[in-house]
């Protein structure tokens, strides 16, 4: 193929203003410069700013690495206490992720299993009280959670069955006669 016929390519044609200008000679002294003397910080300069001087393109918004796994709790500050904790030598990157998976789920349990309890009492707000009946109820919570004391927590309601009051075979009866 001819480079005419290229050049008559519509995806092949630039745009007049992009077109290779044929070079000019031109006496370099009357030209300014924008040189400094090394010490000297230059008063302004011509490049565009940014981006390795790409002009005019819009900035991709910055996705925190917590919305790029679809997690709420922080994996930014979960990374930076995991170092700065001396837990290990180096950290690996998908370990803060997991950590605060684990986490964003233990919560999410927890909640709502205290959400019920503050339903079945008819409160709207959850206090330290429905906290301590969701972890206590549940087996893997509690064994979890076994040696975790909730503030104002309060206990498990449990009545052994010998305080309770003994029925009697001779009140039964009776009740059963009557009727």
């Amino acid at each position: 193929m001819s480079q005419e016929y290229i050049n008559t390519l519509p995806f092949n044609r630039r745009p007049s203003h992009l077109q290779a200008q044929p070079p000019t000679q031109t006496n370099l002294t009357s030209q300014p410069t924008n040189q400094t003397h090394p010490t000297q910080k230059p008063t302004h300069t011509t490049m565009s700013g940014g981006k390795g001087g790409k002009a005019g393109g819009e900035k991709a918004a910055s996705q925190s690495r917590s919305s790029k796994a679809g997690l709420q709790f922080p994996v930014g500050r979960i990374h930076r206490l995991l170092r700065k904790g001396n837990y290990a030598q180096r950290v690996g990157a998908g370990a803060p992720v997991y950590l605060a998976a684990v986490l964003e789920y233990l919560a999410a349990e927890i909640l709502e299993l205290a959400g019920n309890a503050a339903r079945d009492n008819k409160k709207s707000r959850i206090i330290p009280r429905h906290l301590q009946l969701a972890i206590r109820n549940d087996e893997e919570l509690n064994k979890l959670l076994g040696h975790c004391v909730i503030s104002q927590g309060g206990v498990i309601p449990q009545i052994h069955s010998e305080l309770l009051p003994a029925k009697s075979k001779d009140k039964a009866s009776k009740v059963s006669q009557e009727v």
